[in-house]
């Protein structure tokens, strides 16, 4: 077996491509705003889904775009966060993002054996669910394994395919909101922090774009446009069916995970319903599709830095994936399917954000450390600017802290067993030193 290393790969992704892939990693359609609306109600989902993107998206789209265009690596956020910050904080970046991805891609096949049984209900009986998610993880395994502008090109398909429904969706939300008004909506027992922390998990991904910094063509450019196109793009995929099904007046109870399906029903019948339907499993795939073209080139590059075994970081010679890193990667993400939504949302909120965090960090570190750096975009404002774009995140980072201290996960809440994720990080460190002294490069 031959080792590849990951730099040598051409440049590939274009502007289009890569703006497909990060909407795909970011959202994926609609899915997943049911629980936002069901616990903030219409209008306080339309506010908070007006201002994340303003206090969450927007400034971590603005600190990937300088990053990203600063320092164009693969490995994108450990690259950044290690050279600002040195390799002990670059090694926390990675483990917090693992840690998160665990909780997030398992989501993913849940949900699209959960679309396919409710299409096909015959399906639904012992473990035939299980092993439809099992299926749609070994498809994402082989669809990776074509390629990074492969997973690029079928991003396209799967956008134009998820939003297409949705078009109809409110086109009858806007022609038959009188028609299917139903009971008053109620606001006595919102859940507005809850609401909130949903609709950051669903704003959330920007920095996941950067691993694949070396299949990019002209990433310098393309980064600051991708980040901007993709963030309109999800920003309209959100608020403009919520709002328009708002004059509905349809029972927040509809609005169940999931509850999409339901709506459309109500809306336009089975037809549209099987839509949906479709619309949801793909949306599925094509997010676990992105991030697994995502998320594998962590390991691979931390591999070459001698924190993980070397096997990680061989490469197929025609495509450049870093094969073993999508196949390990994939089956462990697959062994934690069935977890719970709501608990594993405040978790991924909880882990990933803190991984967030520190990439502000070191969004200032290097703007001090290295000031003459070229960086093709700059968050405005200079230094001062450089901590203020952090502010709002750090802020709603503490309100997941709060959020998750409140949340059971069996005999204790989830904030501690976040806290147990987040302290193994360093202990691992301490283990990958020993190791890498006994076995030095």
């Amino acid at each position: 077996m031959t080792l590849s290393r990951i730099s040598n790969r051409p440049r590939k992704l274009s502007l289009l491509t890569l703006i497909a892939a990060t909407y795909c990693m970011v959202c994926g359609g609609p899915f997943g705003l049911e629980d936002l609306v069901q616990k903030a109600g219409y209008l306080g989902a339309i506010v908070t889904l007006l201002l994340t993107p303003l206090l969450w998206g927007m400034p971590t789209a603005m600190m990937v775009s300088e990053l990203a265009s600063a320092l164009p690596k693969e490995g994108g956020f450990y690259v950044w966060v290690s050279r600002g910050m040195g390799p002990f904080w670059g090694f926390q970046e990675a483990w917090l993002t693992f840690m998160g991805s665990i909780f997030d891609m398992a989501i993913y096949p849940t949900l699209f054996a959960w679309y396919v049984v409710r299409f096909w209900p015959v399906l639904d009986r012992g473990h035939i669910p299980l092993l439809i998610g099992v299926a749609m993880i070994v498809g994402c395994v082989l669809w990776n394994l074509q390629g990074a502008v492969a997973v690029g090109r079928g991003s396209i398909g799967v956008t134009v395919a998820i939003l297409s429904p949705f078009l109809l969706v409110v086109w009858y939300g806007l022609r038959h909101h009188e028609a299917v008004q139903t009971t008053p909506v109620s606001v006595s027992h919102l859940d507005i922090l809850g609401g909130i922390l949903i609709s950051m998990w669903n704003y959330m991904g920007w920095d996941n774009a950067s691993t694949i910094a070396e299949e990019v063509d002209r990433p310098r450019r393309t980064y600051p446009l991708a980040m901007l196109g993709s963030c309109i793009l999800v920003t309209l995929t959100y608020i403009i069916p919520v709002a328009a099904l708002a004059r509905t007046g349809i029972s927040l109870e509809a609005w169940a995970t999931g509850g999409w399906v339901d709506i459309a029903r109500t809306l336009g019948g089975n037809g549209l319903a099987a839509a949906l339907m479709g619309a949801g499993a793909l949306a599925a795939v094509g997010s676990f599709n992105a991030l697994v073209m995502s998320l594998s080139r962590l390991p691979a590059v931390m591999a070459e830095d001698g924190f993980l075994p070397k096997v990680f970081s061989y490469c197929s010679p025609k495509t450049g994936v870093p094969t073993v890193a999508v196949i390990v990667c994939s089956v462990v993400w697959g062994l934690c399917m069935g977890l719970g939504f709501e608990r594993v949302v405040m978790l991924d909120v909880l882990l990933t954000g803190m991984s967030i965090l520190l990439e502000f960090a070191a969004l200032v570190f290097l703007r001090i450390s290295e000031p003459q750096l070229e960086r093709p975009y700059r968050v405005p404002g200079g230094l001062f600017g450089a901590v203020a774009v952090g502010i709002f995140p750090l802020l709603l980072i503490v309100a997941t802290v709060i959020r998750n201290y409140g949340e059971k996960l069996g005999p204790i809440n989830t904030l501690s067993f976040g806290a147990v994720l987040i302290t193994l990080g360093p202990l691992l460190y301490l283990g990958s030193r020993v190791t890498r002294k006994a076995h030095p490069r």
